[in-house]
């Protein structure tokens, strides 16, 4: 948005150099994109925000300039000569939807002629890239520019009933705008019309059929307020962007109407020769505008700022800027203001929900024209959580430092997938079908995920083709599950996922390949650390290669099934094993660490081959020899496992190794045997091979 230097020197006296304007402008909160001088002027390409529409002008920028250089501010006069005809005799604005329309005036102008606008008026508009048309028209385009309000000229005698009534169009209704096109209005936009019909729409742009042309004798000059969303929504609806509708989207001055319409007809009355018909039409709603208030404390404002801001500065910036203080003290001594917000900042000060402007509001306020670049930069105080993690949370962060000590890479990825590839993979709810996105970005982004590994598996095939050796991935995140009866939401439980596969390490570092047992022994460490025991049980597994997959179930929870286990069945360069747990299977474990003091004396090995079913899982019998332990047995554990050769088709020789230890003495070889003999023949009982 350009700014004439100018054009700002006549309103405050500002510092010679245009760049230090504009350093100060900027420091205040207005950047300044560009200085560039054109003639004898400079203009100023600002960046105003949009919740500062009242320095959209600049009689507002020059407010904001006055109180950074500790000057005054030099208001434009706004009251015309008037003559003794009354206003309220030749016109009439009526509101019939003060939502649309909390303000409407209006001043008529009488006898005026319409011509080329004098050189300074014509100067003044091109300075700052605007088209001069005629000297009414350019007037109000002048005082846009100069005070922030869209004004509208009327040619007063093509107005049926010499009235304009802002409402709500009527369904049918048509208007020819200013630029010549036919616009169809709908009943959710305000208008302007006369006694019979449409003649501008309301805060974007006037009708063709009342324009001011060089017949025009009596003006009829409107400035009011709209509703911000209502002229947003009619601009969108309609393809249009005026500079009338940009500010009144943002929020004009809704007590600056008046003086704006008084000031374009004192200078119409100049450069047209018109009069000035006496008294302003001016119609609001009850009420309108509301007030903001709020209270600044000095003190909460220097603890906010980290920076000794003087009383007297904030008795000397905020006036400046339009606010009221009331102090609550003395005067002079006081350090407690009460603050009533300008109307011109009517949208930027939102209120909080009782009512009152927020306290920040206010601190920004005074610290922008203090200066940010005053503040000594401090680090904040570090003041820990606001509450106590979630066992949730802890459980997370226990999972996941578990995973990364083990070598393992935390991922984070989309959460939604192709719904042929979730399909293809398992799911701890496979009854479950994909919950569909409505606007999905493509069909390969079109469900919700069931499960964490086809992203995982997605992810290592990516970093495979590129080279890598080895791949170790996890990631914690929710998947997705239609709602539970009685839920009015999807189910989305937290799972952790892991991925292994390739090659560790050279030959000289000893070369290792992961398989099944690294990614098995990576949770079965992870159930440990959290206090739990998972069992793998074998199952065919939609995804997962057959015989190479599990279910993991919670023995302590009638054999819940808390996730799976397996090798990926699609393979690239080499093969990768997944698996994936519900967060909510790994929670109810107690972690306690029991030091055992090892026995003085030497403990007794033995070893058993026990010949069983192929289908007979390890996991059962360890927990046979659990329960079966004899005395002083400390520990066991599976060495080996053999088929082939003599050992019958359908059978596995599976070597166990035992360790007896006694805390009180030494064992002798015949008391290990006889006891050992006893366990060997059970195991046998039970579980060796039938044939």
């Amino acid at each position: 948005m350009l700014f004439s230097r100018n054009w700002l020197a006549e309103l405050v006296d500002l510092p010679a150099d245009p760049h230090e304007v504009a350093r100060r402008l900027t420091a205040a909160g207005f950047n300044v994109e560009g200085v560039e001088e054109k003639g004898d002027d400079v203009l100023l390409d600002i960046d105003v925000t949009t919740n500062r529409p009242d320095c959209m002008n600049h009689l507002g920028l020059a407010r904001e300039a006055a109180v950074i250089f500790g000057q005054p501010l030099r208001r434009p006069p706004t009251a015309p000569d008037e003559s003794v005809d009354k206003a309220t005799d030749a016109a009439t604005v009526v509101i019939e939807d003060f939502q649309g329309c909390p303000r409407f005036t209006a001043r008529v102008i009488r006898g005026v002629t319409i011509a080329p606008s004098p050189d300074w008026l014509r100067e003044r508009l091109e300075s700052i890239g605007q088209r001069s048309i005629n000297n009414v028209v350019d007037i109000t385009n002048f005082v846009l520019w100069e005070m922030g309000q869209p004004l509208h000229a009327y040619d007063l005698g093509k107005l049926e009933g010499r009235r304009l009534v802002a409402r709500r169009a009527r369904s049918g209704e048509t208007l020819t705008t200013l630029d010549g096109q036919l616009r169809r209005l709908t009943p959710e936009m305000m208008i302007i019309a006369d006694a019979k019909v449409p003649v501008g729409l309301a805060g974007v742009m006037g009708g063709a059929d009342s324009e001011v042309t060089d017949a025009t004798t009596d003006v009829l000059l409107e400035g009011a307020h709209f509703d911000r969303l209502c002229v947003r929504l009619a601009a969108k609806a309609l393809g249009m962007h005026t500079d009338a509708s940009h500010r009144f989207e943002r929020g004009t001055d809704p007590e600056g109407c008046l003086d704006a319409v008084s000031r374009a007809a004192r200078l119409m009355a100049e450069v047209a020769g018109g009069t000035v018909l006496a008294g302003g039409l001016d119609v609001r709603a009850e009420g309108f505008p509301p007030v903001r208030t709020g209270r600044l404390d000095l003190n909460r404002l220097r603890a906010f700022a980290g920076a000794e801001i003087a009383a007297a500065d904030v008795e000397r910036w905020l006036p400046g800027l339009g606010f009221t203080l009331v102090p609550l003290g003395p005067p002079g001594k006081t350090d407690v203001w009460d603050v009533t917000a300008p109307p011109w900042r009517l949208f930027d000060f939102e209120p909080r929900p009782d009512g009152r402007v927020w306290e920040a509001d206010l601190f920004e306020e005074a610290i922008r024209i203090y200066g940010m670049d005053n503040i000594e930069p401090t680090l904040p105080r570090v003041l820990g959580l606001d509450a106590r993690p979630t066992p949730q949370q802890v459980l997370r962060e226990k999972v996941r430092d578990y995973l990364a000590a083990a070598g393992y890479v935390e991922t984070v990825h989309f959460a939604f997938g192709d719904p042929q590839i979730d399909a293809a993979y398992p799911s701890l709810r496979p009854e479950a079908k994909a919950l569909r996105l409505k606007n999905p970005l493509s069909e390969t982004y079109s469900v919700m995920r069931r499960s964490l590994v086809p992203n995982l598996v997605d992810t290592a095939h990516f970093n495979q083709r590129r080279g890598a050796r080895a791949v170790l991935l996890f990631e914690i995140a929710r998947v997705y599950y239609p709602a539970l009866p009685g839920e009015p939401l999807p189910n989305e439980p937290e799972h952790v996922a892991l991925l292994c596969g390739g090659t560790v390490g050279d030959p000289w570092q000893r070369e290792l390949t992961l398989d099944f047992f690294d990614a098995k022994g990576a949770l079965e460490g992870l159930a440990e650390a959290l206090g739990i025991r998972l069992e793998a049980r074998p199952k065919d597994l939609p995804g997962l290669l057959a015989g190479s997959s599990a279910e993991l179930v919670r023995p302590d929870r009638n054999g819940e099934v808390v996730g799976f286990l397996g090798r990926v069945a699609a393979e690239e360069s080499h093969p990768l094993y997944i698996a994936e747990l519900a967060l909510a299977g790994l929670t109810g474990g107690t972690v306690f660490r029991e030091v055992e003091i090892p026995s003085r004396y030497p403990g007794v090995e033995a070893d058993f081959t026990l010949t069983h079913a192929v289908t007979t899982a390890w996991v059962e019998i360890a927990r046979a020899i659990a329960e079966l332990a004899p005395a002083d047995l400390v520990s066991w554990h599976l060495k080996d496992r053999f088929r082939g050769g003599k050992v019958p088709e359908g059978a596995v020789n599976t070597t166990i190794a035992f360790l007896y230890n006694s805390q009180e003495r030494s064992l002798t070889q015949e008391e290990v045997n006889e006891r050992q003999h006893a366990l060997d023949a059970e195991l046998e009982r039970r579980y060796g091979w039938k044939g």
